[in-house]
């Protein structure tokens, strides 16, 4: 990469197709100092790497335009500010408005006309009317074909267009030649529209932090544009608006509706210290909210951003299918000219009978359904799982998750809570339970040890003694000065080893413990006063996501860095196999071995497991929009529920079974008419009804996957 190299990005409209991309990134690829091509069509994106000492931006524009789409540098395009870059445009145009429709208009208008000519002026004139109709309905056509035949494209739907054009009308079939020109651009019209609705769930996503926000300032609240909020800075968020930046609540609780976020649909409470995204929704009470995040690294701006790299990772399928379109277009256009010169040689059949048969065949080539067929179901599949709060990085990842054998998962935070509750306060000597967690929280107090947390939560409430003197006693607990008496909570061993544990105590710890359990005992200088039990207890959701991976016929196995004993405590209670004693290089050993066994899915917090989420065919992390869960493996579970792991391998499988369709769909109307055509049966205007209406089925039977709604269907 030289040193002059710059990286540009556009914006690009008219995109429908898979093709529509090719076009661009053979053209624009072709040009000297440009490197690096990437266009993608959902987003409407054109980024690449420019030596502008060899190639000039204005050269790059002109290219797509002379293409026939239009093309605008993402810093100027409308909503580009601060660092955000609008994935789609803010607000399609309707169709009247785009240049397709106004070619539908236009064609229609002239066939319309030709048509009252022929009925107002019988005989040969009246002939001449779709003769005109014609050429001016496919001028515009054969401008992007003589275009990209410049650019060294010769085989393109627009070039195979003019000539089935032209070459009708040179055999007299002026009137079905003008009927095609229409039809033609009434396809391509509803390629557009489909190709836009698909599009919509990303606007979507663009639309949900709101334009503007209620800014703290000493001279009181001003309303400010969102996208200008700094780190640090304070904003007022009212009952029913939306959060309008990534931070943390500083004053005030109540209910966050963070479903346009995650697509979870019960609210959840959040109170000071808490993290709160930008575009949840403030249901209850007013919050002032600390800016964490910046617009442009916002949680709503890193969906985006994935989504938009996502679409880059092709998946195998996608890759094959697009090797195999450009044989396919060459070899149609040959076997045009042979239906179209051998039988007239060999056999001295009539030759407008050939030619016209072969000017057919030349619609047929082209292979928009084809390649659409795959990204247009897997840009479905990455909306709808960004809705429900699945965020999946690209076609390869949905190919390799529709394909799993087995999956893996990771319990502490993933099938448990992640942080240890008090489960059990056993009163020893003459105290009651709430005195013994009463004592046991004032000890505790200044500790953020995660069990000393646990008690404190559960003492929340509880008016605690004055301590003095606390002090931490490394690796065995805690002990400070309470009501007179100095107080230890400490582990069971501490606690023996200080001579306070009695056997009857001893012997309640050892049972805890047995349930896989651990035990802290509150003791003074002379014995113990209680015990109290922890553990890291099951999410609700966690028997329901096994049990549902297991009825996708999936062996479900779970990896623990626990001992034996407190593994089958907690792990066997769900139903899975699992190991235990696991260090991480222990767990990449473990998906390297099943993986051996077919595709393996890793699920884990992102973090310790970091190298078991790579080494699985499938990495998914948990995490409710943090850095790790989005930005480390190959899918996220935004709503933080482990059940959402067997709805993401569901919609993966619900891609692939509609991918399967569009292929066959495409491949088999192909077929059909290619053999209609070549006997006679079928014409000029049917092949291309069955061209242009494989690609508008191809993309409405993508689209059915938008309404996906995670049920358990396999």
């Amino acid at each position: 990469m030289a040193d002059t190299d710059t990286l540009c990005e556009w914006s690009i409209s008219g995109m429908d197709c898979g093709s529509c991309a090719g076009k661009i990134r053979d053209a624009v690829g072709g040009l000297p100092g440009v490197s690096e091509v990437s266009v993608t069509t959902m987003n409407e994106r054109l980024r690449l790497r420019l030596d502008e000492t060899q190639t000039g931006r204005e050269r790059v524009e002109a290219v797509v335009r002379a293409l026939g789409f239009g093309i605008t540098e993402r810093d100027k395009a409308p909503g580009a500010a601060a660092g955000v870059q609008p994935a789609v445009p803010a607000l399609a145009p309707r169709w009247f408005q785009t240049a397709k429709g106004r070619l539908v208009i236009l064609t229609g208008l002239l066939l319309a006309a030709a048509w009252a000519l022929k009925l107002l002026v019988p005989g040969p004139l009246g002939g001449w009317g779709f003769v005109v109709a014609c050429v001016l309905g496919v001028a515009p056509v054969a401008q992007r074909a003589w275009a990209a035949l410049r650019l060294g494209q010769p085989f393109t739907i627009e070039s195979l267009m003019t000539l089935a054009a032209a070459g009708a009308l040179l055999i007299g079939a002026a009137e079905e030649a003008a009927l095609v020109v229409f039809l033609f651009a009434v396809g391509e019209l509803l390629e557009g529209v489909a190709a836009d609705r698909a599009r919509n769930g990303i606007r979507a996503l663009s639309d949900l932090v709101p334009r503007t926000a209620l800014l703290e300032t000493p001279a009181g609240t001003r309303e400010v544009a969102a996208e200008t909020l700094a780190i640090g800075q304070v904003v007022l968020v009212r009952p029913g608006d939306r959060i309008p930046a990534d931070g943390e609540i500083a004053e005030g609780t109540g209910g966050i509706d963070e479903s346009p976020v995650t697509g979870e649909s019960l609210p959840v409470t959040r109170g000071p210290g808490d993290s709160v995204f930008a575009g949840a929704i403030n249901a209850e009470s007013v919050l002032r909210i600390r800016v964490t995040r910046e617009a442009s690294d916002n949680t709503i701006a890193r969906i985006i951003r994935l989504v938009e790299e996502a679409e880059e990772a092709r998946a195998p399928t996608e890759r094959f299918i697009d090797r195999f379109s450009r044989w396919y277009m060459p070899l149609v256009v040959a076997l045009a000219v042979l239906v179209m010169v051998v039988p007239p040689l060999a056999t001295g059949a009539p030759w407008d009978e050939w030619i016209y048969r072969g000017l057919a065949l030349l619609l047929i080539g082209c292979p928009c359904a084809l390649v659409i067929s795959v990204p247009a179901a897997v840009a479905s599949a990455l909306a709808a799982g960004t809705r429900r709060g699945l965020l999946i990085k690209g076609g390869a990842v949905i190919e390799a998750a529709a394909g799993l054998r087995s999956v893996a998962f990771d319990k502490t935070g993933t099938l448990t809570r992640g942080r240890p509750e008090v489960t059990d306060v056993v009163a020893l000597a003459a105290l009651d339970e709430p005195g013994v967690l009463r004592l046991a929280a004032a000890v505790e107090a200044g500790s953020s040890h995660p069990l000393a947390q646990a008690v404190l939560r559960r003492a929340e409430g509880m008016a605690l003694p004055e301590v003095a003197e606390a002090r931490s006693i490394p690796g065995k607990g805690v002990s400070a000065t309470v009501e007179g008496r100095r107080l230890t909570v400490a582990n069971p061993r501490h606690a023996a080893a200080a001579g306070a544990l009695p056997p009857d105590a001893a012997e309640a710890a050892a049972t805890l413990e047995a349930a896989g359990k651990t035990v802290a005992v509150l003791f003074d200088t002379d014995a113990a006063l209680g015990l109290i039990a922890f553990r890291d207890e099951p999410r609700a959701d966690a028997a329901a996501a096994i049990a549902q991976v297991r009825a996708l016929g999936l062996a479900p196995v779970i990896l623990t860095g626990d001992n034996q004993r407190t593994a089958a405590a907690i792990v066997g209670a769900l139903g899975a196999d699992y190991r235990a004693e696991l260090l991480p290089e222990d767990k990449l050993a473990a998906i390297r071995e099943l993986a051996a066994g077919g595709g393996v899915m890793m699920v884990g917090d992102g973090i310790n497991d970091a190298p078991a989420l790579k080494q699985a065919d499938v990495g998914v992390a948990m995490g409710s929009g943090t850095d790790v869960a989005l930005e480390t493996a190959d899918a996220a579970i935004l709503r933080d529920r482990a059940a959402d792991v067997a709805a993401l391998i569901r919609l993966s499988r619900a891609a692939m079974r509609n991918i399967r369709q569009n292929v066959a769909i495409a491949l088999g109307l192909k077929a059909v008419f290619l053999v209609t055509t070549v006997l006679g049966i079928t014409g000029l205007w049917i092949a291309i009804l069955a061209d242009t209406g494989a690609t508008v089925l191809v993309t409405l039977n993508a689209l059915r996957l938008l309404g996906f709604g995670g049920g358990r269907e396999g």
